[in-house]
């Protein structure tokens, strides 16, 4: 015991071999301890590195995939824009060719009324000439 004690005073420990150890036994099994939980912890680390990398990268994703979406929905948008133009002209120039076509019917119709009395004086005339011979 007393050699120990004097062999301790001088930083010189016994372990469980009986080996001569220049760290105290248990400092050096808490230090093995301290190195282990490190490595665990390191390890740890590394893993939350690879999640952290990997959900990064599916946001991007995520991100470049709604960026494409927004860009389709855009185009779609503008087409059914230019698609509702094409037919409001579409119905002007319609519009127009009716307004057109009824002007040309109220012409014929006249005409067609003109006509109608040329005929009928035409008919009396005929028939007042028989008459008179």
């Amino acid at each position: 015991e007393m050699a120990q004690a004097a062999l301790g005073a001088a930083g010189l420990h016994f372990d469980e071999l009986n080996k001569l150890r220049v760290l105290d036994p248990e400092v050096a099994q808490q230090t093995a301890q301290l190195r282990e939980e490190c490595r665990a912890f390191l390890d740890k680390i590394v893993e939350f590195q690879k999640i952290v990398g990997s959900l990064i990268e599916l946001v991007d994703q995520l991100a470049k995939a709604a960026e494409s979406e927004k860009m389709k929905a855009i185009g779609a948008r503008n087409l059914l824009k230019s698609i509702a133009k094409q037919r409001e002209a579409q119905e002007q120039q319609l519009q127009a060719l009716i307004a057109e076509k009824k002007m040309q019917l109220e012409r014929y119709r006249i005409e067609y009324e003109t006509l109608c009395k040329i005929e009928a004086d035409q008919n009396e005339f005929i028939d007042q000439f028989i008459f008179q011979k």
